[in-house]
């Protein structure tokens, strides 16, 4: 991987010149005073802007020469958001890009590559799964600022009063367990959601994916992916097992039940860790339960791995580029991830960040152990938006509205209009 650093960082170097007459949002700068950089921040902006904020004085601070304009956008919108921007060279200097982005930006020459710059001095600190998920043809567009994955968390004092030890392993195991619970203290054992993206777990189980890249097949219909979704579709009917939300507010619905005790257990990721410890079944931390998802017929388990990238606009001009760069590096430095991981309770992108104050919530040092588990993202830029058909299919096919068969149908049909270079 760090054969292509050399060549990449002369690249790069290239396009800071090659972009001095870009455009930017932050307006021009006197050459006399500080250099101001926009960042796009899709963090929450109740629970982890503040956090990003006090960081951004600390780094302003240490740094004269540069002002940060801190803008929130809300997650939901800022894809579109910054590809209207960028197309139109009016982008921010620095995006909090969630990782599906990056590669699909970078496709479209949007970002700066980030190899042998000072926003990756420390590259080899990080995750390397998290570098290779933030690169595209052999160059790194995103510096990891956050990771996250998903786990099957439950509320130990539910599973004790059924008589369950240990977590469950299988979605077999889980049904049992479910059954037990709802017998045992009258309480739902599991609710499952209709997303794509949770449903991804199902198909990691089974050995497969919703397209093979290195075939540029769509396998959606295949019969390991079939047999994945019938499982899936199996969790919403049984003792135990809460039937399918197919309302707008499902989320919230499913989310609120498990943290006030309403239900034993949920597929959840650590960016509700907070939200966690604010219900009444875990005032005490310590109550709640993080494990692996459970495997398939394959006996695999496994989750995609998510989380957010800096990247930087390859549009700003050079000294917009070069503070931008700094700003990257503090912000993804050591120090910084652990103060985010302290506040936020988001899971950090490098090893040495994950300090004992840190592995001292139950929450990331829960989730830290599934991150073996977590399965990145293959290098295609369309791959994230391929959720998108699924989550329009499964909650009909969750509904009762449309049939496995005719929605998986209707899914690859919507997909191969995505990867149009990939058979059926």
């Amino acid at each position: 991987m760090r054969r292509g650093i050399a060549a990449t960082a002369l690249a790069a170097s290239l396009a800071l010149t090659a972009t001095a007459c870009g455009g930017s949002d932050s307006g021009s700068d006197n050459s006399d005073g500080p250099v101001t950089i926009t960042w796009w921040d899709t963090s929450n902006a109740t629970n982890e802007a503040p956090t990003y904020k006090a960081l951004i004085k600390q780094f302003e601070k240490a740094n004269p020469d540069i002002k940060v304009k801190y803008v929130n956008v809300p997650f939901d919108q800022a894809q579109n958001k910054f590809d209207t921007a960028a197309g139109s060279k009016g982008a921010p200097d620095v995006l909090r890009a969630e990782v599906g982005w990056t590669p699909a930006f970078a496709k479209k020459s949007y970002l700066l590559p980030l190899d042998g710059t000072e926003a990756l001095a420390d590259q080899d600190k990080f995750k390397s799964n998290l570098i290779e998920q933030a690169q595209y043809e052999g160059k790194t567009y995103g510096a990891p600022l956050v990771t996250d994955t998903l786990a099957l968390v439950y509320n130990k004092e539910l599973f004790e009063k059924a008589g369950i030890a240990e977590a469950p392993a299988t979605w077999d195991d889980l049904k049992s367990a479910a059954a037990k619970i709802k017998s045992k203290t009258g309480v739902d054992g599991y609710w499952g959601t209709t997303q794509a993206y949770y449903a991804q777990s199902f198909l990691y189980g089974e050995g497969t994916d919703t397209v093979d890249v290195d075939a540029k097949k769509i396998t959606v219909k295949s019969d390991a992916a079939v047999k994945a979704y019938k499982t899936w579709q199996s969790l919403f009917d049984g003792k135990g097992l809460h039937k399918a939300d197919t309302t707008a507010d499902a989320y919230a619905h499913i989310q609120d039940a498990f943290v006030s005790g309403k239900v034993a257990a949920i597929i959840q990721g650590p960016w509700e860790i907070t939200n966690f410890y604010k219900g009444s079944a875990f005032k005490d931390k310590s109550n709640l339960g993080i494990a692996t998802v459970p495997a398939g017929s394959s006996g695999k388990a496994g989750a995609p791995t998510g989380g957010h990238n800096l990247s930087v606009y390859a549009g700003s001009d050079k000294a917009h580029q070069e503070a931008s760069l700094k700003f990257v590096n503090f912000m993804t430095s050591a120090k910084s991830q652990e103060q985010i991981a302290l506040k936020n309770s988001t899971l950090p992108t490098r090893d040495d960040a994950y300090t004992a104050e840190v592995k001292a919530d139950p929450g990331i040092a829960g989730f830290q152990t599934v991150l073996s588990a977590a399965q990145p993202r293959p290098e295609l830029p369309e791959y994230s938006s391929l959720w998108g058909p699924l989550d329009t299919e499964l909650l009909k096919i969750a509904g009762g509205k449309s049939s496995l068969d005719k929605g998986l149908t209707d899914a690859e049909t919507a997909i191969a209009k995505l990867v149009p270079d990939f058979s059926k």
